[in-house]
């Protein structure tokens, strides 16, 4: 074994299980926020909204799949700035906060612009080219050790998350039902 060929597996040993936690991360985040985006858009008007976006053209779809990214970024900038100025709980929150919202956002908006997004072609030809490479990555992430000692490692923190998720959700439910029996009566 030469010493580049040790050099570049030690540093690339830290970018591994980087990318593995950022990928389960991800998926997790992806399928909570389709989770919560399918259960608020039950209610009538994000129902309506919904329609109305699904039926954008190409373009149309595109600014608004874009949005969330720029409108976040000034909000992802001023944690920045937060932490720099030593107030790094309160920036590290909003920016925790900005990716699970942003997170949220997106997957609900990919999931309604996806046929309108697909008829720019290099869009398509860019998902086309992209996807099966991002798998390739993923199966190979995924065959790494680095993977299953990270996935080990979060699977004792999902049961605990997923239990205060269900909690919150079910609190926002009663919410809203609440608030509609008192707007509609009983």
């Amino acid at each position: 074994m030469t010493l580049l060929h040790s050099l570049r597996r030690l540093l690339s040993a830290p970018l591994v299980y980087l990318a593995a936690i950022v990928l389960l991360g991800e998926d997790w985040l992806w399928r909570a926020g389709a989770r919560l985006n399918a259960l608020l858009a039950r209610l009538a008007p994000l129902a309506a909204l919904e329609r109305r976006v699904a039926a954008l053209g190409p373009r149309a779809a595109m600014a608004l799949f874009l949005l969330p990214a720029l409108a976040l970024l000034p909000v992802k900038l001023l944690a920045l700035l937060a932490i720099a100025r030593g107030h790094s709980a309160w920036g590290v929150a909003v920016i925790v906060l900005a990716k699970l919202v942003g997170a949220a956002a997106v997957a609900r908006l990919y999931t309604l612009t996806l046929p309108a997004l697909r008829r720019l072609a290099w869009f398509a030809a860019l998902l086309d080219w992209f996807l099966p490479r991002k798998a390739a990555w993923i199966a190979r992430l995924r065959a790494s050790p680095a993977w299953r000692r990270v996935a080990r490692a979060t699977a004792a923190l999902r049961r605990p998350v997923a239990v205060l998720l269900k909690r919150l959700l079910r609190r926002l439910r009663l919410r809203l039902a609440a608030r509609r029996r008192a707007r509609h009566g009983p």
